[in-house]
């Protein structure tokens, strides 16, 4: 019998609908495992997790970056660029400061030993999955967001899950 998600088989001749699904499966594997390897190697040269990294990186290239800019920046929620933040100062990478006229606003700033994080960093610093899509062509990300919508979709997956960032899953 046939039904929208392609034909039933026997477990000992899946139908090519099953196949192809197992290959994507496969091929979804292969980007988590790219993705935590980066990550397991960035925590083990430098201590610091992924998305200290990627703020870390940021903030540098930003002196006096606001939170609220960082979070825009990494696209993440608010709060939980400010609990980055909060682990970089108490880590002594980053100072805050505030400046200008309105003496409310907080300021980020990279210290000299968040600059030595950054040069002993392994690949990326945003992490690989984000540096691979920002290389590939318009054309080829148009089709990934409409092919992964529809996947999110029969998912049901959680709108709030793509503002945390990958290294803290």
């Amino acid at each position: 019998m046939s039904t929208a998600r392609g034909p039933k088989s026997s477990p000992a001749q899946p139908s090519r609908h099953e196949q192809l699904a197992g290959e994507v499966l496969r091929q979804f594997r292969q980007v988590f495992n790219a993705v935590k390897t980066h990550f397991q190697q960035v925590e083990k040269k430098v201590g610091l997790g992924g998305a200290q990294v990627w703020a870390l990186s940021v903030i540098r290239d930003h002196p006096g970056i606001r939170v609220t800019e960082l979070a825009q920046a990494m696209d993440i929620h608010q709060s939980t660029a400010s609990n980055l933040v909060k682990g970089l100062i108490e880590r002594e990478l980053i100072v805050s400061f505030k400046d200008g006229p309105d003496k409310r606003v907080v300021r980020l700033k990279l210290k000299p030993a968040g600059t030595r994080a950054l040069k002993a960093v392994p690949g990326p610093f945003e992490g690989v999955l984000p540096s691979a899509l920002h290389a590939m062509e318009a054309a080829t990300l148009k089709r990934l967001h409409t092919d992964l919508q529809a996947l999110l979709t029969e998912l049901r997956a959680d709108e709030e899950a793509a503002h945390v960032p990958l290294a803290d899953m």
